[in-house]
């Protein structure tokens, strides 16, 4: 059974080969990736660091965002697992100190490089878990230089995959439990389709067309057929009929090469009829132009008076979460969608403002200095603690603290200091838990699936407010006493400086 019969079958999880065999991580499987996958500035500071006999300084940097995507009222954090499998084999290999040798690097910080290694340690939240703007997703501390090396990976990596994965999981939203396959790779940006199939699946999309994603992720993969192949052949029908013959397991048929209505839908009723009569099944129909809502009633209608009741209906072209939505909100009949550039593009916004500031180096918490004290940084090591009600589900804030704190019974709005609120009435759930530490990961790698499930389980503890399209609730995220004092004290101390 493949893929593409199990999920017109049923809308339920179905195990299947590719899920039990999968491997584990695969970030290098399509582009080999070095320590030059890197922007030249990361190179030359680090430079600098080394001339500066600064190299062994112990450096905390802070992944965060500042600005939610869509709209929305969350984000899903999304490539943690790949940037872990980069970190663990990140190398300058002989191309690399050739073209950094012919770019004027000397030959004792080419020794160095050829040397390196990521030794420290990172901190972070867990992969699918969800993340809001203004907090740390991830630290990393090392030396500085070894940190400095890491900011364009990490922040390539995790900016777009985390992108991908909430808008795949704002259409999973939409879908109202009706399976969502990823089309996207011949619309995506490069190779960045190969890691938006896998943060597809993170957002709650159960397939992909990208059969080299499917075969390095473990993802099931799905396909019908385009309007070309249905051209080759001198009618429509002969067309249906070849497909059926050669793929009766597996045999969904696109119906709008010529006339939705008028010829797609009656030629796949008549091959639908004679494959029940071999003992076969119909297993779909895919539209992918034209008033979809109409066409799936009216499709419904014909297939259900034929006798072909099991035949699923999958849509495509153009869907988003708002356009899924809007069928549903239609009554459409549509049991499949299979979204392309909307989802790889991450359309409208196209991009995660995802950041890497430095918190502390040299013995000291570090902070970044803006006219507007919401982009004010927070300095030093830290710790971030979700507030859960009783029953399991998401109050809606988070409380930052410094990495030593001990308990926290209030938290501080950011930049009103006369807005506070009591911690003590909800249980404090530590986000950032230790994930490489040595340079060696400190936990077996998780699978795409594990992560995706995971990620529904933090969905489903989100309060509904937060995940509306229109006008969704503000998520509170807020400082213990002891971080907001220190970041006022450095703050204060800078500008009289």
């Amino acid at each position: 059974m493949t893929w593409t019969v199990a999920i017109l079958a049923s809308a339920a999880y179905v195990d299947t080969p590719s899920r039990r065999a999968h491997p584990s991580t695969c970030t290098n499987a399509m582009l080999d990736i070095t320590a030059t996958y890197t922007d030249q500035y990361q190179i030359t500071m680090s430079q600098v660091y080394f001339h500066k006999g600064l190299q062994d300084e112990t450096a905390v940097f802070d992944y965060f965002f500042r600005d939610l995507p869509f709209g929305g009222g969350y984000a899903l954090f999304a490539g943690l697992e790949d940037v872990l499998d980069a970190v663990a084999h990140l190398r300058f290999d002989e191309k690399d100190l050739a073209l950094l040798k012919k770019e004027g690097m000397n030959d004792a910080f080419l020794e160095y490089l050829e040397n390196f290694r990521f030794t420290g340690t990172i901190r972070a939240a867990r992969e699918g878990d969800l993340m809001f703007p203004d907090r740390p997703v991830l630290s990393v501390e090392s030396s500085i230089i070894e940190a400095q090396l890491l900011e364009t990976l990490l922040l390539n990596t995790l900016n777009y995959q985390s992108l991908i994965a909430t808008k795949a999981s704002r259409m999973w939203l939409a879908a109202e439990g009706r399976n969502l396959i990823d089309f996207g790779l011949r619309r995506a940006p490069g190779l960045g389709g190969y890691a938006a199939s896998r943060a597809a699946i993170i957002g709650g999309f159960v397939g992909t067309s990208n059969v080299r994603a499917g075969r390095d992720y473990g993802i099931p993969i799905s396909g019908t057929m385009a309007h070309s192949f249905i051209q080759r052949f001198d009618d429509e029908l002969a067309a249906f009929r070849a497909f059926a013959d050669v793929r009766p397991h597996d045999c969904v048929l696109l119906v709008d090469t010529y006339d939705t209505l008028e010829s797609g839908v009656p030629n796949a009723i008549t091959v639908g009829k004679e494959m029940k009569a071999r003992g076969e099944q119909l297993k779909g129909i895919r539209l992918d132009s034209g008033d979809l809502a109409w066409l799936a009633k009216e499709a419904r209608a014909m297939l259900d008076e034929a006798g072909l009741e099991d035949v699923k209906i999958a849509a495509s072209n153009q869907l988003d979460e708002r356009v899924i939505k809007s069928l549903l909100d239609q009554k459409a009949p549509i049991d499949l969608f299979g979204v392309g550039t909307s989802l790889v593009t991450g359309r409208p916004d196209a991009a995660l403002d995802g950041v890497y500031k430095l918190a502390f180096a040299n013995n000291e918490p570090r902070l970044k200095i803006s006219e507007n004290i919401e982009k004010v940084n927070l300095p030093g090591r830290k710790q971030v603690y979700r507030l859960v009600r009783e029953d399991g589900s998401f109050y809606g804030g988070e409380v930052v603290t410094l990495a030593d704190e001990q308990a926290v019974d209030t938290m501080y709005h950011p930049t009103d200091e006369g807005k506070g609120l009591d911690t003590s009435l909800y249980r404090l759930e530590p986000l950032l838990e230790t994930v490489m530490e040595e340079g060696k990961r400190t936990a077996a790698p998780r699978t795409v699936h594990e992560i995706a499930e995971f990620a529904q389980e933090q969905l489903n503890a989100l309060p509904d407010e937060f995940k509306r399209f229109e006008n969704p609730h503000l998520y509170k995220i807020g400082l213990s006493a002891k971080l907001r004092e220190l970041r006022d004290t450095l703050l204060a101390e800078r500008r009289e400086a």
